[in-house]
């Protein structure tokens, strides 16, 4: 993707931008940021991501393209197609990562941690993971994470289910309807779709605190077992599972002064981002630089380095 070089970022510098001293920044016609699918937390967060980009950068559309989230997005990164993208930290294995390579992929920054959640209705005899071989079972869109992680969990356990791909949203109406028999979805909490189904017919999650260690041995690096708080939910109480790093990614050619700003709006206006979600409310500039094997943009870089002086 080539970058246009016009002039600078008048407009930002005009806003007082904190920090924004560049006199040689370029701005985009369009920024496109990838997000995520309907009853997804990125397509939520993303959204807001990109109005306060807006508002900081009003001479260029900033636009928030809804994908199947991480998978995808990481391919979209790649060939070019967007300028940024959501994207949780496991689908990132094999992906060109380099802050040198003008075709890779580098993160602006650590924001969340998703978890993955496993919904059946409340009444349904499945207890574990296991008691869903052979069941219809929502995996997310294809290209998603929550497809990319589910499955691996699943043929890491030797646990074979009737996968269907759909978007959270679809499968909350699907799981109410008794079409699907669970709901499993990577993404932060609260998430749209389960409280969607929890307003339909009542549901609980699975606790998956063997199947979080297993998964964490077998691929060190970006799976911690976590506990989904009990007020999350309203009366459905705790849940052990697992939780993933969230990252926000951009192409490594994308200007350096370009995206020192976005890493400027991304931690200094992260409640507006978070609005609503208590887990992306976590998003701060001590755990920013936690990006694991994925190299900071230099851009990106260059902020946290001024932010600590």
């Amino acid at each position: 993707m080539r970058v246009p070089r016009r002039s600078v970022l008048l407009a930002a510098l005009a806003a007082g931008v904190p920090g924004c001293t560049s006199t040689d920044a370029p701005a985009l016609d369009e920024l496109v940021l990838a997000t995520g699918p309907d009853g997804a937390v990125f397509q939520e967060v993303g959204g807001a991501l990109a109005a306060a980009l807006a508002d900081r950068l009003p001479s260029t559309r900033v636009r928030a393209r809804p994908t199947a989230a991480s998978v995808e997005n990481v391919r979209l990164l790649r060939e070019g197609e967007v300028h940024l993208g959501l994207s949780s930290l496991d689908p990132l294995e094999g992906a060109p990562l380099s802050a040198e390579d003008a075709g890779g992929i580098s993160a602006v920054g650590r924001l969340y941690d998703s978890f993955l959640q496993v919904a059946v209705p409340a009444s349904s005899p499945v207890r574990s993971l296991a008691d869903l071989a052979g069941r219809p079972v929502s995996f997310g869109p294809v290209g998603s994470g929550s497809e990319f992680t589910g499955s691996r969990l699943l043929d890491l356990l030797g646990i074979r289910v009737d996968a269907r791909n759909m978007a959270h949203s679809e499968a909350a109406r699907r799981l109410a309807a008794g079409e699907v028999d669970a709901l499993l979805a990577l993404t932060g909490i609260p998430t749209p779709a389960i409280d969607d189904v929890l307003r339909a017919v009542p549901v609980r999650l699975l606790n998956l605190p063997d199947e979080a260690v297993r998964l964490a041995e077998a691929y060190p690096g970006p799976y911690v077992p976590a506990t989904i708080p009990a007020t999350t939910y309203g009366d459905l109480g705790p849940c052990r599972t697992f939780a993933v790093p969230n990252l926000l990614l951009a192409r490594t050619s994308l200007d350096d002064d370009l995206v020192e700003l976005v890493t400027r709006t991304v931690f200094t206006e992260s409640g507006r981002i978070a609005a609503g979600h208590p887990e992306a409310s976590r998003i701060n500039v001590r755990t920013g630089i936690a990006t694991g094997k994925v190299p900071l943009h230099h851009g990106a870089a260059r902020w946290f380095r001024a932010t600590k002086r």
